[in-house]
This record gives C-alpha cells, structure tokens and sequence, in this order.
C-alpha cells in the first residue's frame, strides 16, 4: 500500500520571496514545489519531483491535494513539454505561458 502525501510549508527565509513547500511520502522527500500562496490562490512556479520518483503518479496526487485546498492554482511559465500534464490535470491557458484552474465556486458561467 502506497503510503499518503504530505506537505511542509517552510517559512520564509529573508532571501526569498517565494513560498517553499516539501513533498514527502511519509518519510521520505519525494519533491518540492516553489511557489506563493495569497489566501485560497497558489501560485506554482516550479514544482519538482526528484528523478527517482518520476512516474510514479506523485505530480499528478500534488495537484489533487492543492485543488482541495486552494479555489485557485496558476501554474506559471510552463514549459512547452509540460502542457500536457498541466491540461489533463484540468488547466486551461491563457495563451500568455500560464495554465489555470479554478474550482467550480470560481468558474459559474463555466460548462462542467
């Protein structure tokens, strides 16, 4: 049985401006995500999951767990060969770089 994802915030060092959060599956450091948090909107940056734990469905439970958590993700500057995963997870773009998700609250006029 796959153990359960969970997340740190690490607070604020003074050289950054970014929110930094740790993925770990249980004791183990799977990833990070950069990013910054304003209320219910997240900002993601970058997220990584570490080489040796590609593939193993890890990016995709990330996401998951932050639209339940947040009414708005922007994922920012993505890159051409990450389009794919940011549309399967529900994104759209914005033409600009940027994929967007909003929770269905966000979205009233959206056809769901």
């Amino acid at each position: 049985m796959q153990e359960k994802l969970t997340f740190k915030l690490i607070v604020h060092e003074r050289h950054s401006d970014f929110d930094w959060m740790n993925i770990d599956c249980g004791v183990t450091r799977v990833g990070k995500v950069r990013g910054f948090i304003d209320g219910k909107k997240l900002i993601i940056y970058s997220i990584n999951i570490f080489p040796e734990f590609e593939g193993c469905g890890y990016g995709k439970e990330t996401i998951e767990m932050f639209k339940a958590t947040f009414d708005t993700i922007i994922a920012d500057r993505v890159r051409y060969t990450a389009t794919g995963f940011w549309e399967k997870m529900g994104f759209k773009s914005d033409n600009n770089g940027k994929y967007i998700w909003k929770s269905r609250q966000q979205w009233p006029f959206a056809p769901f």
